[in-house]
């Protein structure tokens, strides 16, 4: 199959990036990749779904993944999994032979190793440079749902119109499901047998990136994961801070450690993101050097200077977000053509054990089975947005009172980065905005 031809076919059936920003996945195939890694780290703490859609559907994504290497002419195909995850890895196994050019990377069992930045670095040795993109290293990264979607899409024409999810913490059944875009959280949990607590908060992703979420939001492509956690809990306290107090905080007690930095994944892979530096600078104004600022960049936001590292339990991170933010808004770029210094020998020491970090963030409890129910859960309505990925939003194609089908495209490619939207189930289109298309069974 040419490039082209599977880009087409990628973008029109709405396949994005499944475990992160929702990056369109039809620009990520080029013929300057000589090595494509699918990613089956889990990144986050408790999160199940690929490594459980990968060890039932190995051979389908295998065959996949080996199609997508000969479309853009890699020489390699490299499965990076987590050697704990041993069912999965014995499924691979069974049908790698059938797949010339790919072979599996056993990963060590630390945070952040799902980050593409970390994981092109320990399966192949390069590293992207700070602000860069894989392919600059000739590497792209897909992973696991994201190439059973394109599979799908291949092989039987079916667009995205649901997602994997995990439901787990406090809920009587661990479960992931399968669900249609569009449906609300509170649906997705009604299939975990109930919530044990008062007063639940939903934390929508994994418990080091995830958000605060409201019952009524709608699930995305993006949506891997609900935790239900009680309102006192460490990761819902730390969410609900307020930057103007954190800052004040670090000014009063920040003993000048340096773990934050230590511990920091891309700064010992040679980035230039220093925390301790930022929180030094920010806290006390210094303004006498802007680096510690503009560097507030290159932080990929992965928390563990906030939710690990720090002895004083402040937020390095969240004030580095807020710093990226007003860069952003400023309209000042990261700066171009930063190189990273060599990786640091102690990187190997300075990797955070997942088992450790879910005992400090009081999850190791909620580490259970989450067996996987692949039954598409019914609902009467949906609410599907236009913008589910990274780039221009899909441009509705439909009205109120058109009756759709499940897997009828409802929103077309905009100009530029964009991707298709999709019915996930079958009814009529109530209401169209600039935002979201709502439909319900009739």
């Amino acid at each position: 199959m040419e490039i082209k031809e599977l880009q087409k076919i990628i973008q029109e059936n709405g396949v994005v990036g499944a475990g992160g920003a929702g990056f369109p996945t039809y620009m990520k195939l080029t013929d300057k990749a000589d090595t494509i890694l699918m990613n089956c780290a889990e990144c986050e703490p408790l999160l199940k779904l690929h490594r459980q859609l990968l060890e039932k559907h190995a051979y389908e994504i295998m065959k996949t993944f080996h199609m997508v290497a000969e479309t853009v002419g890699a020489s390699e195909a490299i499965i990076g999994i987590k050697r704990s995850y041993t069912q999965t890895v014995n499924a691979l196994k069974q049908h790698i032979e059938e797949f010339p050019g790919m072979r599996i990377h056993l990963l060590d069992e630390v945070y952040p190793m799902g980050d593409e930045v970390v994981l092109i670095y320990e399966a192949t040795g390069r590293v992207v440079r700070p602000g860069g993109l894989p392919i600059e290293q000739g590497v792209a990264v897909f992973n696991v749902e994201t190439l059973y979607n394109v599979y799908r899409a291949v092989e039987s024409g079916k667009p995205v119109t649901d997602k994997y999810v995990s439901v787990v913490a406090e809920v009587n059944k661990p479960v992931t499901v399968r669900v249609p875009l569009g449906c609300t959280l509170e649906e997705v949990v009604e299939q975990a047998g109930g919530i044990t607590v008062k007063d639940p908060v939903y934390f929508v992703g994994g418990p080091m990136m995830g958000r605060i979420g409201q019952p009524s939001d709608p699930v995305t492509k993006t949506t891997n994961a609900i935790l239900i956690l009680p309102k006192d809990h460490l990761i819902v306290q730390k969410k609900q801070r307020t930057s103007s107090i954190d800052l004040k905080r670090a000014a009063s007690i920040c003993c000048q450690c340096n773990t934050c930095t230590d511990l920091c994944p891309r700064n010992n892979l040679g980035h230039p993101i220093d925390p301790a530096r930022f929180m030094r600078a920010a806290s006390n104004h210094d303004f006498q050097d802007l680096n510690p600022y503009i560097n507030a960049s290159f932080c990929s936001s992965c928390g563990v200077c906030e939710m690990y590292a720090c002895p004083q339990s402040l937020a390095p991170r969240t004030l580095l977000a807020d710093m990226k933010g007003g860069l952003r808004n400023a309209g000042i770029r990261p700066p171009q053509g930063v190189q990273p210094v060599p990786v640091k020998e102690s990187r190997e020491y300075r990797k955070v054990p997942e088992e450790r970090l879910m005992a400090r963030l009081g999850l190791t409890r909620y580490d259970k089975n989450a067996p996987l129910d692949e039954t598409l859960v019914p609902v009467p309505k949906v609410r599907i947005l236009l913008s589910q990925h990274i780039g221009a939003p899909a441009q509705a194609i439909v009205k109120a009172g058109d009756q759709v089908e499940r897997g009828q495209m409802i929103g077309a490619p905009a100009n530029g980065l964009s991707v298709g939207i999709h019915a996930s189930i079958t009814g009529k289109v109530t209401e169209v905005t600039d935002r979201y298309i709502v439909i319900a069974k009739m």
